[in-house]
């Protein structure tokens, strides 16, 4: 095994890979480190969106994706407590609903293609950066890059290693996912709400799909379970009736996490370890994927002027420009959920003006 690269990255999810293939395709040799033997699988809606569809057709990894583990999304649908919906579609060249696991695996293929190391149940346990470089230590020993690349998740802890953790204002959300083995009924993503919780139904392959739940910490009362979630969405859990589960439960929260910058000399948080809002808009992949092409593509001239913090000025403001689109949309949306009367009525009005609908669908993921 190496012991130095140009770029090491921990983490192999989509945002760490996606940095990873860029920065390989760009000349530079670089390394991935994943705690996990094989792609991990994490609490995620599986929605992306048109922006994430096109990154990964960019990344060449788009035609690697099992066909038996994606479905085409043709648009959103919002279901209200009456049955009553607001329906828009997507713009091109659409969405895909896809298994996490299927997403990273395609990704790992392509990064092994274009020349990345893989290094599986590879757990970082924290860095020192110097002048020259960053030194990894690793269970398996340690790693020497001319720059670090966090991919490592919604609670980073190279993130909290570095000193960039803010606090976030917003409230405390939680989400659980599960899969189950039944044909998609829609063509679309469907967002089902109801007081204090949502729930998401996303094809997942042509015989599966993906049930999600976002919640609010405090407004549920009881414990909380799949099943008890599952309980508040009666039209759902009838279209699942006698389906077997194809996973596990997955949760995960704190949802909201702030970051006070992206970058720090010879340093990036890239993903979720960059900061998030809510996956209440189903963004989180599509923004994981272009925040990490462009960081990965954008090292070759960072690296040239030592790799600073101000070297990689560039990715840190085009990271800050995607995720203020993103947290606005998340933020709208969310606000309008907590608000069940305000909702009520602004998706009759979307409901009754489809095209209006497509037109705020297309601004919101432009």
């Amino acid at each position: 095994m190496g012991d130095s690269a140009d770029v090491a990255v921990v983490g192999a999810g989509p945002a760490g890979l996606a940095t990873a293939i860029a920065a390989a395709r760009a000349g530079l040799a670089t390394v991935v480190c994943e705690r996990a033997a094989a792609p991990p699988d994490k609490a995620c809606g599986e929605g992306l969106m048109p922006a994430g569809v096109r990154v990964l057709e960019a990344l060449g990894a788009r035609a690697l994706v099992d066909p038996e583990a994606c479905a085409p999304i043709d648009g959103i649908c919002y279901v209200q407590e009456d049955g009553s919906r607001a329906a828009g579609a997507l713009p091109a060249p659409g969405g895909l609903g896809i298994r996490r696991t299927a997403l990273a695996a395609a990704l790992a293929r392509r990064a092994e293609a274009c020349g990345v190391e893989l290094r599986w149940g590879c757990a970082a346990a924290g860095f020192s950066a110097g002048r020259d470089v960053v030194t990894l230590q690793t269970d398996a020993g340690e790693l020497t890059a001319d720059v670090l690349v966090a991919a490592d998740g919604l609670h980073s802890r190279l993130r909290h290693a570095a000193g960039l953790e803010d606090r976030a204002a917003a409230a405390a959300r939680f989400g659980m996912r599960q899969h189950f083995r039944v044909p998609p009924w829609s063509r679309g993503v469907e967002v089902h709400l109801a007081r204090g919780v949502e729930a998401f139904v996303t094809p997942a392959g042509a015989g599966r799909v993906g049930i999600a739940f976002l919640w609010e910490k405090g407004r549920l009362d009881g414990p909380v379970s799949f099943a008890r979630l599952l309980e508040r969405f009666p039209a759902v859990a009838q279209r699942l009736a006698g389906a077997a589960a194809d996973s596990q439960p997955r949760g995960a929260g704190p949802l909201a996490q702030a970051v006070r910058t992206r970058t720090a000399d010879r340093f990036a948080l890239v993903g979720d370890a960059a900061g998030y809002v809510d996956a209440i808009t189903g963004e989180g992949l599509s923004l994981a994927l272009a925040c990490g092409q462009a960081l990965g593509a954008g090292l070759p001239a960072a690296l040239a002027q030592g790799a600073s913090r101000a070297a990689l000025a560039p990715y840190e403001r085009f990271a800050a420009h995607e995720f203020r689109r993103y947290a606005v949309a998340c933020r709208t949306v969310l606000a309008l959920a907590r608000r069940p009367l305000l909702r009520r009525g602004a998706l009759h009005v979307l409901g009754r003006h489809p095209r209006l609908f497509d037109r705020l669908i297309a601004l919101a993921l432009a």
